[in-house]
Formats: structure tokens, sequence, C-alpha cells
């Protein structure tokens, strides 16, 4: 069982993984030591992880070959599917395709 604490109240030395992002650091495989809870009125606590600082290494820095997949993975979100048209923008996972394509009237068969 690992502890858990109330919102702003966790030892110096933990980190969540936003704040170590924030450092320019990464998790690097450590096992999670703590937990965050934000309690909230209606629903359930919010809840984050924390990690040890001293155990946290460098972010690994992006190499061009990296780059170059995130460029190709991103131009594949525009494309269209229904279409075929580059978007000019990222298509909602939501929608499924383009803006227009999606307010087109649907044919019925």
């Amino acid at each position: 069982m690992i502890p858990v604490y109330r919102w702003r109240l966790a030892p110096e030395g933990l980190a969540t993984f936003r704040q170590l992002r924030a450092m320019g650091l990464r998790p690097a495989g450590q096992p999670v030591v703590a937990q965050l809870e934000r309690p909230r009125r209606r629903r359930g606590p919010l809840i984050a992880f924390l990690y040890r600082v001293d155990l946290a290494r460098p972010v690994r820095p992006m190499t061009p070959g990296r780059w170059a997949a995130l460029a190709k993975a991103n131009a594949a979100r525009r494309v269209c599917p229904a279409c075929g048209r580059d978007a000019g923008y990222r298509i909602p996972t939501s929608l499924g395709m383009c803006v227009p394509c999606t307010d087109a009237p649907q044919l019925v068969a």
C-alpha cells in the first residue's frame, strides 16, 4: 500500500509526472512511491501519482528520426478517411472525418 497525501501536503523530494516534465526530467521506470488526492465536491477525488525527484533522469532529446516520425504521424491525422483530402487540421477522433464530410447530408440507399 502506497502512502496517500492530501493536495499541497506532499513532502519535499516527490513530484508528479507533469512537475518532473516541467523540470526537464522523466520518471525513468521508477515505481510510484505515493499518491496525491485533491478532493472534489460531487465526484471522487482527483488522483496524481508521485515519483522521487532524486531518481528521475533527464528527458531524452528528440532525434531527427523521431521528429520525422512525429511529423509523418501528424500529417496522417490530417487526411480525411472519407474524402481523402488534407483538412488543414488534425481530424478529431470524435468525428472520425473532416467537418465538411460530417456536415454533408447522408444519402439513404
